[in-house]
């Protein structure tokens, strides 16, 4: 490296988020980002209610005056797969000020030179997509069906959304999952019961066209169950929501034959140890965080 470029670098330095850091990078998320997501709301984001030994919070770009010109967040989490404990890295969102975008790649590369992570980037904006191909992330399958939510009554089809409730109904690793998330910002919870078989759901409202009315869902514990419930869900959403369509991936519900089908926005992954069916949208970003 000759003297030119080590000045270079100098001149913005990478390193970790900490917890002193949050209210900071809340702040500039909020300003350079996304002014729709107050401050408070991305701080609320990083502090995740799962619990996990997690190494930092992500990675900043400070200038030489210290002042905080970049930052990608990181979201941790331990899951268990076949039996083995596997340790992912969700990169959340990535900004850099225009001035500074030079260094943007030297984030990037340092959230990844962490070792014995899976990485997932599960809301890759378009320029962020073919650099993350070229870094050997692999795309998932977002095939997606577009279900109109219709006001339609369903007498068969209990949906239950109180806390009470759903513990009750829940065991094993889907409770885990519902405690894990009681406290992340844009998951919500549901129960639907039919024919003595429940159903647990986890999704969040999303923006299409810069429309927040739509819904998607995040995951589900039986994808044939959810499919019996799709009406009596829909209506639910309608009414409690605001929800005016379904947004529902082929890999979490399965295929749906009445519905429209449309691209899902690109969700990737890379690791050495999982496939892409291992890989789902919990204990990330798009829980944690509305936008």
């Amino acid at each position: 490296m000759s003297s030119g470029d080590r000045r270079w670098a100098r001149m913005v330095s990478v390193s970790p988020i900490t917890v002193d850091d949050v209210h900071g990078v809340g702040a500039f998320l909020h300003t350079h980002l996304n002014q729709r997501v107050q401050a408070a709301d991305w701080e609320h984001a990083l502090d995740v209610p799962w619990e996990v030994d997690r190494p930092n919070f992500g990675f900043k770009l400070m200038a030489e005056d210290s002042a905080l010109v970049g930052v990608l967040l990181a979201f941790y989490s331990e899951r268990q797969i076949r039996g083995v404990t596997e340790r992912f890295c969700n990169l959340g969102a990535w900004c850099v000020l225009p001035e500074h975008r030079a260094h943007s790649f030297r984030l990037l590369r340092a959230a990844l030179a962490q070792p014995d992570f899976t990485f997932t980037d599960l809301s890759p904006s378009g320029a962020v997509v073919p650099l993350d191909e070229r870094l050997g992330f692999v795309h998932l399958n977002t095939a997606t069906q577009l279900v109109p939510c219709v006001p339609l009554p369903s007498l068969r089809t209990q949906v239950i959304d109180d806390s009470d409730g759903i513990e009750r109904l829940l065991d094993g690793v889907d409770l885990q999952v519902y405690r894990d998330h009681q406290g992340a910002a844009a998951a919500h919870h549901v129960v639907l019961r039919r024919g003595g078989r429940t159903c647990y759901v986890v999704y969040r409202k999303d923006r299409r066209r810069n429309i927040p009315a739509f819904v998607s869902v995040l995951y589900v514990s039986d994808a044939h169950q959810f499919r019996c419930c799709l009406k009596a869900f829909g209506g639910y959403v309608l009414r409690r929501r605001h929800g005016v369509a379904l947004l529902l991936e082929e890999r979490v519900v399965g295929r749906l034959f009445i519905a429209r089908r449309m691209a899902g926005r690109p969700k990737m992954f890379r690791s050495m140890t999982i496939g892409p069916e291992d890989v789902d949208n919990l204990y990330s970003e798009l829980t944690c965080l509305a936008w």
